[in-house]
């Protein structure tokens, strides 16, 4: 058995007076005590100012090496180059107090087929994306037209162990050629993909920056969208009912806030986001009044994308969410408790509570009142072993 304890916890939901002591035995949370609580005889302990969960990043592409070819060159690599890049990708996550992440988009079904035990994060993957002939990210493998061969597709990702469907409905910045203000199928077609995926017991995350595809996606069922920038012609534009839509319908947004700071994107790409009012700067004022609209949202990072994307980025990304205008324990919430629910991993992680892995993150400073004293990690713990952070 082994403690860690600190005067300042936050335990995925809210903060816990008097901080918390956590014990661990084989890997599990086996108590959750007061700061004050009498170690057990022999009990080692870690101690440090601030404890909460291990973070949980729900959104990365653990195949891309955050190179500026990064999607570009699949058909180059190796199955054991990509491998290889996958490992790397999940070590940058853990040394940044990451334990779980969601993958939404490799190469060949890389990540779902790759086993998920050993000593990296916990992984919810989705396989290739479902996207349009020669539509964003057509390059993992994932082009599909027409309505029964979406259905057949997503039955492929269930037969194949996925754990959620991850649909482009627009088109992407890091895919030339295809149109970020357009959509990239029919309200018909998502719905055909929301009703086979849900039918399989897998819910289904769209990619939409398009305002049309944020819309068409919303009113599909889709159980969460990613980006969600409201793209139109003339920038982002949220329409007044659209944060109403949302909480409604329960639906997750992931802004994918979080960047290495002092790395612009490739040039480029830059040139195209200013094309059409998307760049970083515009997208965090969107975020700010897509956040005080109401909807639930969660820390995402679209890690491994690009330079300025590399894996490991979600304490960045939580300090962009409190700049939006979330309070630090609502930031907190969507990298930990809130992204555990969503992932469908509430029974396994995301909390200080007993029975679930010991997913923890010690850290210098108070989170609560200055969410970057995440970027300083003391201590991460994964599924109970400790991680070399250097």
């Amino acid at each position: 058995m082994h403690g860690y304890r600190a005067e300042i916890a936050f335990d995925g939901e809210r903060a816990v007076p008097g901080g918390a002591l956590v014990l661990v035995d084989h890997g599990v949370i086996v108590g959750v005590e007061a700061a004050s609580f009498p170690t057990p005889d022999g009990c080692p302990v870690t101690d440090a100012p601030a404890l909460l969960p291990g973070l949980i990043d729900t959104h990365v592409h653990l195949c891309g090496d955050s190179s500026v070819r990064a999607l570009d060159q699949f058909a180059e690599l190796s199955p054991d180059q990509l491998q290889g890049i996958i490992t790397t990708a999940e070590q940058q996550h853990l040394r940044a107090g990451v334990t779980a992440v969601r993958d939404l988009g490799d190469s060949g079904w890389a990540v779902v087929e790759r086993a998920r035990t050993g000593d990296g994060p916990t992984v919810v993957a989705a396989g290739p994306p479902i996207t349009s002939p020669g539509g964003h990210c057509w390059s993992m493998g994932g082009e599909t037209s027409g309505i029964e061969a979406l259905r057949r597709a997503v039955a492929e990702r269930a037969e194949r162990g996925a754990d959620v469907v991850k649909i482009m409905a627009s088109g992407g910045v890091m895919t030339p050629g295809t149109d970020m203000l357009a959509c990239q199928f029919t309200l018909e077609e998502v719905r055909v993909v929301v009703d086979e995926a849900h039918r399989h017991g897998l819910p289904v995350t769209a990619h939409a920056h398009a305002l049309p595809a944020v819309e068409l996606s919303l009113t599909a069922g889709v159980d969460g969208i990613e980006h969600c920038s409201c793209l139109t012609r003339d920038g982002a534009r949220l329409p007044a009912e659209l944060g109403a839509r949302l909480v409604a319908a329960g639906t997750y947004v992931c802004p994918t806030l979080g960047r290495l700071p002092g790395v612009p994107p490739p040039p480029h790409v830059e040139a195209r986001l200013a094309a059409v009012g998307a760049r970083y700067e515009d997208h965090l004022v969107h975020v700010r009044r897509l956040l005080a609209s109401g909807p639930t949202f969660l820390a995402g990072t679209d890690a491994g994308i690009g330079p300025s994307k590399r894996h490991g980025l979600v304490p960045f990304g939580v300090a962009d969410l409190v700049a939006c205008g979330a309070s630090p324990a609502a930031a907190l919430g969507a990298a930990t408790g809130v992204a555990a629910r969503a992932l469908g991993l509430e029974g396994r992680t995301g909390r200080l509570a007993v029975g679930l892995d010991a997913d923890l993150l010690l850290v210098d400073g108070d989170p609560l009142s200055d969410v970057t004293a995440l970027q300083r990690p003391r201590t991460v713990v994964s599924r109970g072993r400790e991680v070399a952070l250097t």
